[in-house]
């Protein structure tokens, strides 16, 4: 299913608060460090690079970037940053690594009102679960379907209010789109 992202970009300019949800990058396979230290993959890279540069072009650099501990999901962002140049807040939180689904929502509702784009970069299932928990019931079917498979790497799900995040709960967010890295080709 492509995604229509001249149309993404109008209906984005439309919500005050804009929440994207990403999964890292395509990652090594588990070596002597454990999970946590596995490193991006050569496609894990390009996949950063791809979706950085196309979340640009939507002009949906975030404001502020949640980005979990874990080395792949560091690498992630670090890409994604060259892209991007200082204007992001960082925030890295060993939480998004191990805490999963309250992680997120602790991560979104600490957000200040003043941010209107936020990403949280973080792992899966914690991610497709937490999408389909923020999903507001007037969400497209066919896009919660999507999350049901679970989001493929560096995958991103964009969802827009008018509600600042500090006051986001479940059900809080309109699901405008499921995004894979190729969807930016």
């Amino acid at each position: 299913m492509g995604v229509n992202l001249k149309k993404l970009s109008k209906t984005a300019k439309d919500y005050r608060h804009i929440l994207i949800i990403m999964r890292h990058g395509k990652a090594e396979p588990i070596g002597q460090g454990g999970d946590r230290d596995r490193e991006l993959a050569d496609k894990g890279h390009k996949q950063a690079k791809k979706v950085a540069k196309g979340l640009a072009e939507l002009k949906l650099v975030p404001d502020r970037i949640a980005c979990s501990g874990a080395a792949r999901a560091l690498q992630t962002c670090e890409r994604m940053l060259k892209t991007f140049g200082d204007h992001p807040k960082v925030d890295y939180r060993q939480s998004l690594y191990e805490g999963g689904v309250q992680a997120v929502f602790d991560e979104i509702s600490q957000t200040k009102d003043k941010v209107r784009v936020l990403m949280v970069l973080g792992h899966e299932p914690t991610v497709s679960i937490s999408c389909q928990w923020l999903a507001s019931e007037d969400s497209d079917p066919s896009l919660l379907d999507l999350l049901n498979l679970g989001l493929s790497t560096a995958g991103v799900v964009i969802f827009g209010s008018d509600e600042p995040f500090s006051k986001w709960q479940i059900r809080s967010g309109k699901l405008l789109a499921v995004i894979n890295p190729k969807d930016f080709d």
